[in-house]
Protein backbone atom coordinates (compact mmCIF):
# COMPACT_ATOMS: atom_id res chain seq x y z
CA UNK A 1 0.00 0.00 0.00
CA UNK A 2 1.41 3.39 -1.01
CA UNK A 3 0.62 6.69 0.66
CA UNK A 4 -0.20 8.36 -2.68
CA UNK A 5 -1.80 6.88 -5.78
CA UNK A 6 -0.08 9.34 -8.16
CA UNK A 7 2.85 11.77 -8.12
CA UNK A 8 2.86 14.79 -10.41
CA UNK A 9 5.91 16.99 -10.95
CA UNK A 10 6.57 20.54 -12.01
CA UNK A 11 9.26 20.68 -14.70
CA UNK A 12 11.55 23.73 -14.55
CA UNK A 13 13.45 23.79 -11.27
CA UNK A 14 12.33 20.25 -10.41
CA UNK A 15 13.22 17.97 -13.33
CA UNK A 16 15.49 20.35 -15.22
CA UNK A 17 17.34 23.55 -14.39
CA UNK A 18 15.25 26.70 -14.80
CA UNK A 19 16.07 29.18 -17.57
CA UNK A 20 18.38 32.01 -16.66
CA UNK A 21 16.93 35.49 -16.33
CA UNK A 22 19.14 36.81 -19.10
CA UNK A 23 18.03 34.07 -21.49
CA UNK A 24 14.41 34.99 -20.84
CA UNK A 25 15.01 38.70 -21.31
CA UNK A 26 17.06 38.07 -24.45
CA UNK A 27 14.18 36.11 -25.96
CA UNK A 28 11.79 39.01 -25.34
CA UNK A 29 14.18 41.47 -26.96
CA UNK A 30 14.42 39.17 -29.98
CA UNK A 31 10.64 39.10 -30.25
CA UNK A 32 10.49 42.89 -30.23
CA UNK A 33 13.21 43.10 -32.89
CA UNK A 34 11.27 40.69 -35.11
CA UNK A 35 8.38 43.13 -34.96
CA UNK A 36 10.51 46.20 -35.69
CA UNK A 37 11.04 47.47 -32.14
CA UNK A 38 14.81 47.76 -31.76
CA UNK A 39 15.05 49.26 -28.27
CA UNK A 40 12.04 48.36 -26.14
CA UNK A 41 11.87 49.91 -22.66
CA UNK A 42 13.39 47.72 -19.98
CA UNK A 43 10.12 47.50 -18.06
CA UNK A 44 8.32 46.24 -21.18
CA UNK A 45 10.90 43.49 -21.60
CA UNK A 46 10.71 42.60 -17.91
CA UNK A 47 6.92 42.54 -17.79
CA UNK A 48 6.72 40.15 -20.75
CA UNK A 49 9.28 37.74 -19.33
CA UNK A 50 7.59 36.38 -16.21
CA UNK A 51 4.10 36.28 -14.68
CA UNK A 52 2.68 38.11 -17.69
CA UNK A 53 -0.74 39.68 -17.20
CA UNK A 54 -3.04 39.93 -20.23
CA UNK A 55 -3.90 43.56 -19.45
CA UNK A 56 -0.21 44.48 -19.28
CA UNK A 57 0.42 42.67 -22.58
CA UNK A 58 -2.38 44.72 -24.17
CA UNK A 59 -0.91 47.96 -22.84
CA UNK A 60 2.61 47.17 -24.04
CA UNK A 61 1.40 46.12 -27.48
CA UNK A 62 -0.71 49.27 -27.78
CA UNK A 63 2.29 51.43 -26.81
CA UNK A 64 4.25 50.04 -29.76
CA UNK A 65 1.32 50.04 -32.18
CA UNK A 66 1.23 46.25 -32.27
CA UNK A 67 -1.54 43.71 -32.08
CA UNK A 68 -1.34 41.92 -28.71
CA UNK A 69 -1.75 38.46 -30.25
CA UNK A 70 1.02 39.18 -32.76
CA UNK A 71 3.38 40.35 -30.03
CA UNK A 72 2.55 37.33 -27.89
CA UNK A 73 3.08 34.89 -30.77
CA UNK A 74 6.55 36.35 -31.38
CA UNK A 75 7.30 36.30 -27.65
CA UNK A 76 6.35 32.65 -27.32
CA UNK A 77 8.25 31.55 -30.43
CA UNK A 78 11.45 33.31 -29.35
CA UNK A 79 11.14 32.07 -25.77
CA UNK A 80 10.62 28.50 -26.93
CA UNK A 81 13.59 28.67 -29.31
CA UNK A 82 15.87 30.13 -26.64
CA UNK A 83 15.06 27.22 -24.36
CA UNK A 84 15.68 24.63 -27.07
CA UNK A 85 19.05 26.25 -27.81
CA UNK A 86 20.03 26.25 -24.13
CA UNK A 87 19.28 22.55 -23.76
CA UNK A 88 21.11 21.63 -26.95
CA UNK A 89 24.12 23.73 -25.91
CA UNK A 90 24.24 22.03 -22.52
CA UNK A 91 23.77 25.25 -20.57
CA UNK A 92 20.57 23.83 -19.03
CA UNK A 93 20.70 20.30 -17.66
CA UNK A 94 18.38 17.85 -16.00
CA UNK A 95 18.95 17.27 -12.30
CA UNK A 96 20.85 14.11 -11.38
CA UNK A 97 18.29 13.09 -8.76
CA UNK A 98 15.58 12.68 -11.44
CA UNK A 99 16.68 9.05 -11.56
CA UNK A 100 14.95 8.58 -8.18
CA UNK A 101 11.57 8.94 -9.91
CA UNK A 102 12.01 5.43 -11.30
CA UNK A 103 11.86 4.16 -7.71
CA UNK A 104 8.36 5.53 -7.24
CA UNK A 105 5.26 3.46 -7.97
CA UNK A 106 3.76 3.90 -11.46
CA UNK A 107 1.17 6.62 -12.15
CA UNK A 108 3.29 9.73 -12.60
CA UNK A 109 2.82 12.98 -14.47
CA UNK A 110 4.23 16.43 -15.24
CA UNK A 111 2.41 19.77 -15.08
CA UNK A 112 4.28 22.95 -15.96
CA UNK A 113 3.58 26.61 -16.65
CA UNK A 114 6.03 26.34 -19.52
CA UNK A 115 4.83 25.66 -23.07
CA UNK A 116 3.46 22.18 -23.72
CA UNK A 117 5.82 21.92 -26.69
CA UNK A 118 8.81 22.81 -24.49
CA UNK A 119 7.84 20.22 -21.89
CA UNK A 120 7.56 17.63 -24.67
CA UNK A 121 11.01 18.64 -25.94
CA UNK A 122 12.60 18.28 -22.49
CA UNK A 123 11.09 14.88 -21.84
CA UNK A 124 12.34 13.65 -25.21
CA UNK A 125 15.75 15.34 -25.10
CA UNK A 126 16.61 13.98 -21.65
CA UNK A 127 14.93 10.61 -22.31
CA UNK A 128 12.47 11.11 -19.46
CA UNK A 129 9.31 10.13 -21.31
CA UNK A 130 9.26 6.53 -19.95
CA UNK A 131 9.01 7.90 -16.40
CA UNK A 132 5.64 9.59 -16.95
CA UNK A 133 2.14 8.59 -17.95
CA UNK A 134 0.85 12.06 -18.81
CA UNK A 135 2.13 15.63 -19.06
CA UNK A 136 0.77 19.11 -19.57
CA UNK A 137 2.22 22.50 -20.33
CA UNK A 138 0.24 25.49 -21.42
CA UNK A 139 -0.76 26.35 -24.97
CA UNK A 140 1.16 29.19 -26.59
CA UNK A 141 -1.83 31.53 -26.47
CA UNK A 142 -2.77 34.67 -24.58
CA UNK A 143 -5.71 32.76 -23.11
CA UNK A 144 -3.38 30.24 -21.47
CA UNK A 145 -2.00 32.96 -19.18
CA UNK A 146 -5.13 32.79 -17.04
CA UNK A 147 -4.76 28.99 -16.74
CA UNK A 148 -1.25 28.95 -15.29
CA UNK A 149 -0.65 27.76 -11.76
CA UNK A 150 -1.87 28.54 -9.16
CA UNK A 151 -4.90 27.91 -11.37
CA UNK A 152 -5.49 24.16 -11.18
CA UNK A 153 -6.61 23.74 -14.81
CA UNK A 154 -3.71 21.61 -16.05
CA UNK A 155 -3.10 19.90 -12.72
CA UNK A 156 -6.75 18.84 -12.62
CA UNK A 157 -6.38 17.35 -16.10
CA UNK A 158 -3.30 15.38 -15.14
CA UNK A 159 -4.90 14.08 -11.96
CA UNK A 160 -7.93 12.99 -13.99
CA UNK A 161 -5.70 11.25 -16.54
CA UNK A 162 -4.03 9.34 -13.72
CA UNK A 163 -7.39 8.54 -12.13
CA UNK A 164 -5.88 9.62 -8.83
CA UNK A 165 -7.82 10.17 -5.63
CA UNK A 166 -4.84 10.98 -3.42
CA UNK A 167 -2.08 12.63 -5.49
CA UNK A 168 1.13 14.38 -4.47
CA UNK A 169 2.38 17.41 -6.45
CA UNK A 170 6.10 18.20 -6.40
CA UNK A 171 7.18 21.76 -7.18
CA UNK A 172 9.65 24.53 -6.49
CA UNK A 173 7.43 27.61 -6.15
CA UNK A 174 4.72 29.01 -3.94
CA UNK A 175 2.28 28.81 -6.86
CA UNK A 176 2.95 25.07 -7.05
CA UNK A 177 2.04 24.64 -3.41
CA UNK A 178 -1.10 26.74 -3.77
CA UNK A 179 -2.18 24.90 -6.93
CA UNK A 180 -1.69 21.54 -5.24
CA UNK A 181 -3.80 22.46 -2.25
CA UNK A 182 -6.52 24.00 -4.41
CA UNK A 183 -6.62 20.76 -6.41
CA UNK A 184 -7.02 18.70 -3.24
CA UNK A 185 -3.47 17.31 -3.44
CA UNK A 186 -0.64 17.23 -0.94
CA UNK A 187 2.51 19.11 -1.93
CA UNK A 188 6.26 18.61 -1.74
CA UNK A 189 8.41 21.73 -2.04
CA UNK A 190 11.92 21.10 -3.38
CA UNK A 191 14.71 23.18 -1.85
CA UNK A 192 17.04 23.46 -4.83
CA UNK A 193 19.87 26.01 -4.91
CA UNK A 194 17.55 28.63 -6.41
CA UNK A 195 14.91 28.04 -3.71
CA UNK A 196 17.21 27.35 -0.77
CA UNK A 197 16.26 30.55 1.04
CA UNK A 198 12.79 31.06 -0.43
CA UNK A 199 10.21 32.20 2.09
CA UNK A 200 6.73 30.80 1.51
CA UNK A 201 3.47 32.32 2.71
CA UNK A 202 1.81 28.91 2.39
CA UNK A 203 2.93 25.70 4.04
CA UNK A 204 3.69 22.69 1.86
CA UNK A 205 2.89 19.22 3.12
CA UNK A 206 6.59 18.32 2.83
CA UNK A 207 9.89 20.03 2.13
CA UNK A 208 12.65 18.00 0.50
CA UNK A 209 16.23 18.74 -0.53
CA UNK A 210 16.30 16.13 -3.27
CA UNK A 211 13.91 13.99 -5.28
CA UNK A 212 15.69 11.02 -3.70
CA UNK A 213 13.64 11.78 -0.55
CA UNK A 214 10.36 11.09 -2.35
CA UNK A 215 10.28 7.27 -2.20
CA UNK A 216 10.26 7.43 1.60
CA UNK A 217 7.32 9.86 1.45
CA UNK A 218 5.28 8.10 -1.22
CA UNK A 219 5.75 4.43 -0.41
Amino acid sequence: MTRYDAVVFDSDGVLVEPPTRETQLGAIRSAFRELGVESPPADHVRDLSHDVRPDRLDAIADHHGLDAATLWTARERCDEQSQFEAFRAGSRQRYDDVTAIADLPPNRGVVSNNHHSTVAFKLDFFELEPLFDTFYGREMTVESLTLKKPNTHYLDRAIADLNAENPLYVGDSESDVVAAHRAGADSAFVRRDHTRDAALSVTPTYEVDTLADLPDIVV
